[in-house]
């Protein structure tokens, strides 16, 4: 869009009339002057990333918003693999000029920015349906005899170590999933969001949804950015407000279920 494009070209020569260059403190100079914006994504969260390795390809929800900014910014899009232990590392790092979805956490805002939120997240419990009858509520899971499994450097991680305390922490690493343990029978429990969880539940017939009363943890969710960087946070947040205000994210959460 032309105005996303003048936005861009105002924010970056405001950084540089502030005394400091703009190319050494902005991404938005660094993505417009060569032409490519660098996503870093796990290509392990249905439906909002996922790679399928035949083609090394990826498609979910925050493929299309990550597509749609690329083409407002008029640049090439190139995502850059990650993992979730790695996420923020990578921002720190300048691997990429940002993440696509992630969690707010605490721990997360320590070393790197967000872009304002626009879709949000609440937590789950799920087992498999022979299991089923064992669990009634939260604290049914936190039992000795219960293996919860979580995937190394998630937000799910730090919750289920909170959560179940007494139960046994079954942690595997990406691309390894906690759900996968469960479905194996290697572990009984495993948590995530009621985004993922609708998406595991329609793909395999045999994991169920613990009956709570309640979900935990509502979370909102936005894309990690460089904490230092105001110039490209700035943009990325009124290409938000933008896109909010036009039905872009109604539209295309609709389209993936969410």
């Amino acid at each position: 869009m032309r105005f996303l494009k003048m936005l861009g070209a105002s924010l970056a020569f405001a950084a540089t009339m502030t005394g400091a260059p703009a190319a050494a403190q902005s991404a938005l100079n660094d993505i417009l002057s060569n032409g490519v914006l660098k996503v870093g994504t796990t290509g392990d969260w249905n439906p909002m990333s996922v790679r399928d390795p035949s083609t090394n390809s990826y498609k979910g929800f925050d493929i299309d918003v990550m597509t749609e900014l690329a083409t407002d910014l008029g640049v090439e899009l190139e995502f850059v693999p990650t993992d979730w232990k790695t996420l923020v590392n990578g921002v720190v790092a300048g691997n990429y000029h940002m993440t696509g979805s992630a969690s707010i956490s605490p721990a997360r805002l320590k070393a790197a920015g967000y872009s304002a939120s626009y879709i949000s997240v609440e937590m789950l419990p799920f087992t498999t349906a022979d299991k089923i009858d064992g669990f009634d509520s939260w604290d049914s899971v936190n039992k000795g005899e219960v293996k919860v499994a979580t995937t190394l450097g998630t937000t799910f991680e730090k919750l289920v170590r909170e959560w179940f305390p007494e139960a046994e922490i079954i942690v595997v690493e990406a691309p390894a999933r906690g759900f996968q343990e469960v479905l194996s029978g290697r572990a009984d429990v495993f948590v995530t969001s009621n985004i993922e969880g609708s998406t595991l539940l329609g793909k395999f017939p045999n994991l169920r949804q613990i009956n709570v009363t309640e979900a935990r943890a509502p979370t909102p969710i936005a894309m990690l950015l460089p904490q230092t960087d105001q110039v490209w946070i700035n943009y990325v947040n009124s290409w938000v407000e933008l896109k909010k205000a036009q039905g872009f994210f109604e539209t295309t959460a609709e389209k993936w279920g969410l």
